[in-house]
Parts: C-alpha cells; sequence; structure tokens
C-alpha cells in the first residue's frame, strides 16, 4: 500500500513541480501537429518516388486532377500555407501550373516539405501569433493545421490512384 502511494503521489506531483521547466518536446500543440506531418509528409514524398513518370498522367476519370497534378498541387499548398506561416515569401508560386515532368514535381515537393518543416518547428507561443489565409487574419496554428488536413485528404487520393494502378501506398507497406 506505501508503495501505490508514493507511486501515486510521485505521478502526481511530478507534473506540477516540473510546470516551470520549458523541456523542447513533441507535446505541445505544434508538436502534436509536428508529428503528423512528417508521417503523411514522409509518405506523400516517398509514393510520389515511387510511382512511375509513366502514370503521372493517370487519371481515374477525365475530370478530376492526374497523379502528377496532386503531387504539385500539394507542393503548391505547402509552400503557400508554410511560406505564411514563417513570414517569408514563397519561393515556388504556382508549381501546379508550372512543373509537369516527374522530377521537377518531386523537386518542388521536396522544397515545400522543407519549408514546412521550417513551419511545423516554430514554437507554440509564435503559433497564436496571425498571418493572413484567404485575406483575413488567422493564428499560423490554424495554417499549421489546415495545410495538414489537406496533406492528409489529397494522400488519401495518392492512396486511391496507386491502388488502381496495382500498387502499394507507402503507409499499406512494410516497414524497415
Amino acid at each position: 500500500m506505501k508503495k501505490t502511494l508514493s507511486v501515486l503521489l510521485v505521478a502526481v506531483a511530478a507534473p506540477v513541480f516540473g510546470q516551470g521547466m520549458k523541456a523542447p518536446s513533441a507535446s505541445g500543440a505544434v508538436g502534436m501537429l509536428r508529428g503528423s506531418y512528417t508521417y503523411v509528409d514522409g509518405f506523400i514524398t516517398k509514393a510520389a518516388e515511387q510511382v512511375p513518370e509513366a502514370d503521372y498522367s493517370f487519371k481515374p476519370t477525365p475530370e478530376v486532377r492526374s497523379f502528377g497534378e496532386i503531387v504539385a498541387h500539394v507542393a503548391d499548398s505547402q509552400y503557400t500555407f508554410c511560406s505564411r506561416v514563417l513570414g517569408k515569401p514563397n519561393p515556388s508560386p504556382d508549381v501546379e501550373k508550372t512543373r509537369t515532368t516527374k522530377a521537377a514535381i518531386v523537386e518542388a515537393l521536396k522544397g515545400s516539405s522543407a519549408m514546412c518543416t521550417l513551419a511545423y518547428a516554430i514554437p507554440d507561443a509564435e503559433a497564436h501569433k496571425t498571418m493572413k489565409i484567404f485575406g483575413k487574419d488567422h493564428p499560423k496554428f490554424e495554417g499549421l493545421l489546415i495545410n495538414l488536413t489537406h496533406d492528409w485528404e489529397h494522400y488519401g487520393n495518392i492512396v486511391t490512384y496507386m491502388r488502381l494502378k496495382g500498387m502499394t501506398p507507402p503507409s499499406s507497406q512494410p516497414s524497415k
């Protein structure tokens, strides 16, 4: 009983006494987003590298984006949201309109991913500051969240396209 009480006391007291400490961790709000972003970014990048260039023009139906257009759209959006979070100009606008080869699209995706890696490293206090999204002021945290949900949405499209072409998407491949 004494041992159980001691363990319980330490478990409850540790967070109280540790409140003044500011050790970097992924437990903050931005840190939690960063963890999910790291997964989806890895999946999208691996998919973009895995799909052959000949399949970059694949469209399941005529009215939707091709595989390559989806990946370019993700790069475009990442550059847009993450550059705004960082307060920097977009270094590569209009990726979807200007990049057409697999090599150029993957290069743009990796560039946008590098920018987003910096954006998802901002401290929580910075995430509460505002930025412009769609002409209105919003917290930077919201920009990170929109980017993250947008990436997951389009990774879902990518998974479907890959399955239709008989490929296994990165999230379903065995871990190495």
